[in-house]
């Protein structure tokens, strides 16, 4: 069962109410208080949704993901953009397919971001570790590394709260989960119905499977202390306050 499949060519329409303006708000603060950097690498970058506005913002930003479909919408959305070409021109974008671990650029960069819990993505601990270790070989000395995470509480929450039902006149889906609790892994399932272009009452159907897995806060902690990074902090849900039990989505500024 594939992941970011066709699910891609839907994605935004289903995560329109996504708080891409609060990750934004998230970095800007980050990199005010550690330093603001010319050149970004997003992990997991999707169909651009960061990236793109960063890159207006005037960073010099590289989107890495490993779904060729996920990079083909964000390439359509660029090419859409006003300022795309002239991004595209000035070198202010890349679009770059790899594996987050083991991502690799020319040169190293100012800061990694990686948000809208990429990370939960991945599934072994091994995983986890190789990222962290890419991104520091691949941050500049005083580099910032931001990412965030659900809490493992919020897997069970995903649990309990099942199904998750949406019904609108383009795109529907059914999404349903199931929680291995000794793992903390969760399996989620959508059913997703697209309306076809052009078609008023003409949709298809297709599924799609994701998994994610959630990690200890201070288990995470401690292994980017061991890939080399200091200064590590958690806050919690977009605010910079500590984050407790109460948290539903974790976020970890890590400086080189």
């Amino acid at each position: 069962m594939s992941s970011y499949g066709k699910f891609a060519y839907v994605y935004d329409e289903l995560m329109a109410d996504m708080p891409y303006p609060d990750w934004l708000t998230f970095a800007e603060t980050a990199w005010k208080k550690h330093g603001k950097p010319v050149s970004v690498a997003e992990l997991g970058c999707g169909t651009g949704s960061i990236t793109i506005p960063l890159a207006g913002a005037g960073y010099h930003m590289s989107g890495i993901d490993l779904s060729s479909d996920m990079l083909s919408v964000a390439r359509q959305k660029l090419e859409e953009h006003p300022q795309g070409r002239r991004f595209l021109r000035e070198g202010r974008v890349h679009w770059i397919r790899q594996n987050m671990t083991e991502w690799e650029l020319p040169e190293t960069v100012d800061s990694v971001i990686s948000f809208c819990d990429c990370l939960n993505y991945l599934l072994d601990e091994s995983d986890i570790k190789s990222t962290f270790a890419r991104t520091f070989a691949g941050l500049k000395p005083g580099g910032t590394f931001l990412f965030d995470v659900h809490h493992p509480n919020t897997l069970i929450r995903y649990e309990e709260e099942q199904p998750f039902i949406l019904d609108e006149k383009s795109v529907s889906y059914i999404w349903t989960c199931e929680l291995d609790a000794p793992r903390r892994e969760i399996e989620h399932h959508l059913v997703i119905f697209a309306r076809e272009s052009g078609e008023v009452n003409l949709y298809r159907r297709f599924e799609e499977t994701h998994v994610q897995r959630a990690y200890d806060p201070e288990w995470l902690t401690a292994e980017l202390l061991k890939a080399g990074f200091s200064n590590v902090k958690t806050y919690a849900d977009f605010k910079w306050v500590e984050a407790d039990e109460g948290a539903e989505r974790l976020f970890y500024v890590a400086v080189k």
